[in-house]
């Protein structure tokens, strides 16, 4: 019998990053990664649209006989996690609280930064996640809607991506930030420039590598034969294909359309 995938879901290609330290923590899995690329952004939409996208997300991957869902989306997890574990069966994994938990670890003075769209800092939940960790850390959250699109348009470092950075971050050096949360999967991408401009000595954490150390943690049942890796984008799979490749480092042999 053929093993069962894990499958992730994300707006855009940020997911990739969660995908990426699956692969090098869990080499044996195979993986499905849909992206939603007719409809990113999500940071910008709505609670109630968010929750709808990720239902119909969550359904085309179970479709496919998955045995663990990863919300690979922050602003996804924020809107939608607890939604989505409630109804399908499979274990439901987000990016939030692994990340969370990860920053209190690492935070010296417990002042922490939260970089994320705008839906994701609106919700207050990596808020209310660190605060739970450590209920006498500071919270930084600074909203950074260019990020996503600066991103998916592959501009890591250019002069324009450095200019916004510099003006999003300003406030993190005011507070005397010691640990910077990347609150959304498109900013690892941008991590090299966020440690340009913030200094050595404040730590960057993502919530990716987080999120995949605890898939590893719950995965009942891991996989020992060759894994199968399958791409599907709800729009321009060769715009995906190409960006994927140059991201993960291997090749994307092919990428399917759907539609919902």
């Amino acid at each position: 019998m053929k093993p069962r995938s894990i499958g992730l879901f994300d707006s855009g290609v940020g997911g990739l990053t969660v995908m990426k330290q699956l692969l090098r923590i869990l080499p044996d899995e195979s993986l499905i990664y849909y992206a939603d690329t007719a409809r990113l952004p999500y940071g910008e939409k709505s609670r109630e649209t968010i929750i709808r996208y990720s239902i119909e997300n969550a359904i085309f991957l179970l479709e496919k006989d998955i045995k663990m869902l990863v919300v690979a989306c922050n602003t996804a997890t924020a809107h939608a996690l607890e939604k989505l574990q409630h109804i399908f069966k499979v274990p439901v994994i987000g990016t939030i609280e692994p990340g969370a938990k990860h920053a209190v670890e690492v935070s010296r003075q417990g002042r922490i930064a939260v970089l994320g769209t705008k839906g994701t800092i609106k919700s207050q939940c990596y808020q209310e996640a660190i605060l739970k960790g450590n209920p006498d850390a500071f919270v930084l959250p600074i909203a950074c809607p260019l990020f996503v699109p600066l991103v998916e348009e592959q501009y890591f470092s250019h002069p324009a991506t450095r200019l916004i950075v510099q003006e999003y971050l300003k406030p993190i050096k005011e507070q005397r930030i010691d640990t910077i949360l990347l609150g959304c999967t498109h900013y690892p991408l941008l991590k090299d420039l966020i440690q340009q401009e913030v200094g050595s000595d404040i730590a960057i954490i993502d919530s990716a590598t987080a999120c995949a150390q605890k898939v590893a943690s719950l995965l009942a049942e891991k996989s020992s034969t060759g894994p199968t890796y399958r791409y599907y984008v709800s729009d321009d799979p060769v715009k995906f294909q190409k960006m994927g490749q140059t991201f993960l480092g291997i090749a994307i042999d092919h990428v399917e359309s759907v539609h919902h």
